[in-house]
């Protein structure tokens, strides 16, 4: 059994918001490929979400939404 993508997306999100920095970055990749970049906001405590093929964002202010918004992104 291989390790959860899922877990692992989520520990990265609390890192995010446990770090002292008022906005924190993180990029997603698949296979070398950014599928999505996260901003987290530690002042209005939200998360931005950024699709790189479309340019959409989305904002999310619970963690286990935007976690499942990066896990579909980065399967297909």
């Amino acid at each position: 059994m291989k390790p959860s993508q899922l877990s692992a997306i989520i520990r990265r999100l609390e890192v995010m918001m446990e770090d002292d920095g008022e906005i924190e970055v993180r990029r997603f990749e698949k296979d070398g490929n950014e599928r999505c970049v996260v901003r987290y906001n530690r002042e209005s405590q939200m998360f931005e979400l950024e699709e790189s093929a479309s340019n959409q964002t989305y904002e999310f202010d619970d963690l286990d939404l935007v976690a499942i918004e990066i896990f579909e992104l980065i399967q297909d």
